[in-house]
């Protein structure tokens, strides 16, 4: 017992200093606090390029990556993606209190997500819209306490060995327009109530472990939603009909599942689509002309399907979102996000 009041003792300790700094933060707060990212990393080439330009002698506003406001001075944006960067995130990070958008994207960031990433003093990032952890080598679960950031608009997850299921809590998102959460090992069942967040355009599960089916109210929430890819996980049943209700569908992959049955006339209905992977199922019956027909359609990709039909494929140049980094590859793979 006395340990447990020991850990408590600790965290209450952690949490009391978090919101101390945060009612009286100003920009030392901001430089203390990428200070400590910056003492977080292990000797690199990378990390003595910071260690000598994040120095107390400049202006944090002054340092590489860091955008500050042009009225209060305060850091509001972090963006160190790509700089090969090897080290741990610490919980003065927490402290950044007008931080709009952070980008640690494609470097060497380790630790489980729980004490080392996103615990209860990412809560307090209350401005954030944008975060992207993607192509790193985080691990553990995704907490729950993500659901405090209220503004978010972007995460990106992506390319981590993050585990466990997509909490509950995350349709408390109200302003998520953008989930990646690609090739990690996540496992569960596919978290239908990300289906809810009516704000989502973009969704993408891509090469996971969810299992289950697509529920037939898919798009009734979702009248947004540009991009849809839950590629490669073990996804079973039919394709919904109702997918034709996500009217503003422009990508559309369902490939290396075990869905059956036929493709939804329905889908025909979606002027806006460019792009479907079925490849890699079970699908069985003919293709409809009106799919085809499509105004902005360019790439269909069906082998390993029982589908009879008009098959081309026409590789395109896409426009990008999340990070700029959008590419495509045809005649065998899927076209997918990452951050």
């Amino acid at each position: 017992m006395g340990k447990i009041h020991y850990v408590f003792l600790i965290n209450f300790s952690l949490v009391s200093l978090g919101m101390m700094a945060a009612g009286n933060s100003n920009v030392t707060t901001d430089q203390l606090a990428l200070l400590a990212l910056r003492d977080r990393m292990i000797n690199s080439e990378p990390r003595e390029i910071l260690a000598k330009n994040w120095s107390i002698t400049s202006s944090v506003c002054d340092w590489i990556g860091v955008t500050c406001g042009s009225r209060h001075r305060r850091v509001t944006a972090l963006n160190i993606s790509k700089m090969n960067l090897t080290g741990t995130l610490p919980p003065q990070l927490g402290n950044l209190s007008f931080l709009v958008s952070l980008n640690i994207s494609r470097n060497n960031f380790h630790g489980e997500l729980p004490p080392e990433l996103l615990p209860s003093w990412f809560g307090y990032l209350h401005k954030l819209q944008f975060l992207s952890l993607g192509n790193n080598s985080f691990s553990g679960s995704i907490p729950p306490s993500i659901s405090n950031m209220s503004k978010l608009e972007t995460l990106c997850l992506s390319f981590n060995s993050i585990e466990g299921t997509v909490p509950t809590e995350f349709q408390n998102l109200h302003n998520l327009k953008t989930l990646v959460v690609e090739y990690n090992p996540l496992s569960g069942p596919l978290p239908l109530h990300v289906f809810n967040i009516s704000s989502l355009e973009n969704i993408a599960f891509w090469n996971n472990n969810l299992y289950g089916i697509l529920p037939d109210d898919i798009c009734q929430r979702l009248k947004k939603l540009t991009w849809l890819n839950l590629a490669y996980n073990n996804l079973i049943g039919r394709i919904p009909s109702t997918v034709s209700q996500c009217s503003q569908l422009r990508y559309l992959s369902l490939s290396g599942n075990h869905f059956t049955g036929p493709i939804p006339m329905g889908i025909g209905n979606l002027t806006m689509l460019e792009q479907i992977h079925l490849q890699m199922n079970n699908l069985t019956g003919k293709m409809h002309y009106s799919i085809i027909d499509l105004p902005a359609f360019a790439t269909i990709i069906l082998f390993s399907s029982w589908i009879v039909g008009l098959l081309f494929f026409t590789p395109t140049i896409v426009s990008s979102f999340c990070l700029g980094i959008h590419f495509l590859i045809t005649w065998g793979t899927d076209r997918h996000l990452f951050a």
